[in-house]
């Protein structure tokens, strides 16, 4: 048996392994970067050991610091997690080289479908369904040109290497191929190390239905039900659930059964998950195999009643799967919500800063929080913006969902932008409740989904006062607007969505202000929230989702806002780092062009020019880290009618 597991990774999933070892009588061993030294996963392990400075590239990725750790902490085995080295095949060799057990696959199967050519070969000879494509190993732009245009538009340019959405884009026309093939070759570099794409035909509003398989040493295999993953923004999945719904007794089981062949035909070991493209017409279509444990994984846990994470240790113990096929049940339904640090109504730009204030909802057997941060963290441009994932559990969809939407109201968090709201909008549209699911939804309904939260204005000034009121040694005018009573009020000028507000209110027959919670009172209804105060600021977390007042000072009458700002000044929409600059001094550019690429925690964003123009000057280089709103480049306008 396995003593000892030093887990390669952070944030949830490491809290995630050390939960299931310590539960198994193991002695867990964290590994963090300077980043990380105060972070959860370290406190909760038996002991923690430095990487050394923040960049994954220095410490997470270091495959040769984390063996050498594993040696000198007397480490049985090392656990991946997901990301990072769960899928470095150079890495698994280095620990059976030194007699550390890895808890995955072995090496063929992880370079097998390490490469999404390679193993599509392979999926092809086991007689397991494809969707067309390209997938062959020359890789000159010319020929990638040419087979696409022989396969017809839209397609889809996937890097051979990637995972998590990373090296994909979806090209609509042929003008559009090469720029898109830079993108994704760029990508999968940086992500990679490998810039090789192969080609597919992309099918209109297929569904993303994935089957959780596990094998061990003894020749046995099993699936343990499936999950719908199509709720994806950029091909990153959104909200999860299991089992995914609408497939017949029949198709589950074929594409169960499949999935084990798929598995099998790498003679896989451990926890993998299959994925497939469902088309509408029940026909379903390999895409690729993940040889590790999935984000997902907790939706699956639920409705089997399985600790995979355990198993996991135990089959690499060398023990058999503590189940067979005909044990496997499923019950009930499960829901993952990802939350993160992100502004959906930014473009989902990721969002860095510290936590100030974090309640998260009650959790019992049927709700579940996989978290790696605190109240008081700092959330980082270096890793992936994942705060949490909140899992929920009923006897069928529709409470599951209902849980669902109640949990994520429940989930309050200030200092940082979220998504909390966005995956409160999805999870009640119409159309994801009556499990109307494509790939595509998100896209399909993103004017309703990246609104904003619609708002009573009165509720939210009048408990934002009730609020500020707790604090008379803030500064108030004399003027009067909007009165919740005719007793003498405070009176307070206001910031609300840009605009100004004055408003009185009296806090001693208004409402009531508790530790974390208001409540406002009114002849016709009484009405709740939570909220936070960080200085100047209210942050109300309301029925209908979070709410923002920031008080002004000294009076409206003396406040004001410049938005008189330098149109020729191209800023950076986040903390990040410069990863390509197209353009140099001197050179002309058409409005629509891309300038540069940012990217934070693993994600790109490319700055096109506003206007015509020509830029002035270049402030940074690439590889140089930015700052949100540092000025990247001067554009000098264009004045078309001169011209």
């Amino acid at each position: 048996m396995l003593k000892s597991v030093l887990i390669a990774n952070r944030g949830e999933i490491a809290c995630r392994v050390i939960r299931s070892a310590k539960a198994m009588g193991m002695r867990t061993i964290a590994v963090y970067s300077d980043a990380d030294a105060d972070a959860l996963h370290v406190k909760q392990a038996d002991e923690a050991w430095s990487l050394g400075p923040a960049p994954a590239a220095e410490s997470y990725l270091r495959a040769d610091k984390i063996l050498a750790i594993a040696l000198q902490a007397k480490a049985d085995c090392v656990h991946p997690g997901y990301g990072f080295l769960s899928e470095n095949a150079e890495f698994v060799a280095a620990c059976q080289a030194k007699d550390i057990v890895f808890i995955g696959p072995d090496v063929p199967a992880i370079e097998q479908m390490g490469s999404k050519s390679a193993a599509k070969i392979i999926m092809t000879a086991a007689n397991i369904p494809l969707v067309p494509g390209y997938h062959g190993a020359d890789q000159d732009d010319a020929l990638l040109q040419h087979k696409a245009d022989q396969m017809g538009y839209p397609l889809l340019i996937k890097a051979v290497a990637g995972g998590g959405g990373k090296g994909m884009r979806v090209v609509e026309a042929s003008d559009d191929f090469l720029t898109h093939l830079a993108g994704a070759r760029r990508e999968g570099l940086a992500s990679f190390s490998n810039s090789d794409v192969l080609i597919e035909k992309y099918l209109i509003a297929p569904r993303h239905v994935e089957v959780q398989v596990f094998c061990d040493r003894h020749g046995n295999g099993v699936y343990l039900g499936d999950r719908d993953c199509s709720a994806q923004r950029r091909h990153q999945k959104v909200i999860e659930e299991a089992p995914a719904p609408g497939l017949s007794d029949a198709l589950r089981e074929l594409m169960g059964t499949t999935a084990v062949q798929a598995a099998q035909a790498i003679d896989y070991v451990g926890a993998g998950t299959v994925e497939f493209l469902l088309d509408s017409d029940g026909s379903y279509y390999f895409m690729e195999m993940n040889t590790r444990l999935q984000v997902e994984h907790p939706v699956t846990e639920m409705v089997t009643g399985v600790d995979l994470v355990a198993w996991q240790l135990k089959v690499a113990a060398g023990q058999p799967m503590p189940l067979l096929q005909a044990q496997i049940k499923l019950q009930g339904h499960a829901f993952e919500a990802r939350i993160y640090a992100e502004d959906p109504l930014q473009d989902f730009q990721p969002s860095t800063g510290t936590i100030n204030h974090l309640r998260q909802p009650p959790t019992d057997q049927h709700i579940r929080i996989d978290t790696g941060v605190l109240q008081g963290d700092a959330i980082s441009p270096f890793y992936d913006p994942m705060i949490a994932k909140l899992i929920v559990w009923a006897e069928d969809r529709s409470h599951a969902l209902a849980k669902l939407d109640l949990a994520l109201q429940q989930y309050h968090l200030q200092g940082i932008a979220t998504n909390i709201d966005f995956l409160r909008r999805l999870a009640t549209l119409d159309d994801f409740a009556q499990a109307k699911l494509h790939t595509g939804i998100i896209e399909q309904h993103q004017d309703l989904l990246l609104s904003p939260s619609p708002q009573d204005q009165h509720q939210v000034l009048a408990m934002a006062g009730l609020v500020l009121a707790q604090t008379p040694q803030q500064q108030f005018s004399q003027l009067t607007a909007m009165r919740l009573n005719q007793t003498p009020q405070l009176t307070f000028n206001v910031n609300y969505l840009g605009e100004d507000h004055r408003l009185s209110v009296d806090p001693a027959t208004a409402g009531t202000v508790t530790q974390d919670q208001v409540l406002l009172q009114t002849p016709q209804q009484q009405v709740t929230a939570g909220y936070y105060r960080h200085g100047d600021c209210v942050t109300l977390f309301t029925h209908n989702g979070r709410a923002q007042v920031t008080l002004l000072s000294p009076s409206v009458d003396n406040y004001s806002i410049s938005n008189e700002a330098d149109s020729g000044s191209i800023c950076a929409p986040m903390n990040g780092s410069l990863i390509a600059c197209m353009v140099s001094a001197g050179q002309v550019v058409a409005a629509g062009d891309p300038l540069m690429v940012v990217e934070a925690m693993k994600m790109e964003h490319t700055i096109t020019a506003p206007t015509d123009g020509t830029v002035d000057e270049v402030y940074f280089n690439v590889g140089d880290l930015v700052s949100a709103d540092a000025q990247l480049l001067h554009l000098q306008p264009i004045n078309v009618e001169e011209q």
